[in-house]
């Protein structure tokens, strides 16, 4: 079996830990509590050909910048998920900085992008124009809810086909 590093990234309160709780241990906290450092997880996921990888995901503290702590957990990492909240458009931007600092670090990796809250999409903050671009780019984009488990799964299992 494969082993995979897999970071999750994004700015503080998306949900990244929320994310990884689900997919992981299918749970669901209202209660928010900062991640301090970084978390390690794993899962082993099932790809479309029959074959497993094992996901081992480093939860890092949000940050709207990579900090030099941040950049060292990059290292090593096969791929990411960047994370935004679908109610606070800042953060969406600050996943498009993310992953330009991801991109110098650790080079070209397979990742995708979620946009968390889906569960709030009456308050969604998105700007349909640079969703659009940056699927014509060639980025997947998904939405997701850690809080109804919406997408989790799937996002998880588009990133490991992407490895």
């Amino acid at each position: 079996m494969r082993v995979r590093k897999i970071c999750m990234i994004g700015d503080f309160a998306v949900g990244k830990t929320s994310l990884v709780s689900r997919y992981v241990h299918s749970t669901f906290s209202e209660q928010y509590l900062t991640t301090v450092g970084v978390k390690v997880d794993s899962r082993i996921l099932e790809l479309a050909s029959g074959d497993q990888v094992k996901l081992v995901l480093w939860d890092i503290a949000g940050s709207d910048v990579l900090s030099s702590v941040e950049r060292t957990y990059l290292q090593g990492a096969a791929g990411y998920l960047l994370v935004s909240d679908m109610t606070r458009r800042d953060t969406f931007d600050t996943a498009l900085g993310l992953q330009n600092q991801a991109e110098q670090i650790i080079g070209p990796k397979p990742f995708v992008m979620l946009m968390n809250k889906q569960d709030l999409a009456q308050e969604t903050d998105m700007d349909a124009e640079k969703v659009t671009a940056l699927q014509h780019r060639g980025w997947r984009l998904m939405p997701c809810s850690a809080k109804l488990d919406t997408g989790v799964a799937e996002a998880f299992a588009a990133l490991g086909e992407r490895l």
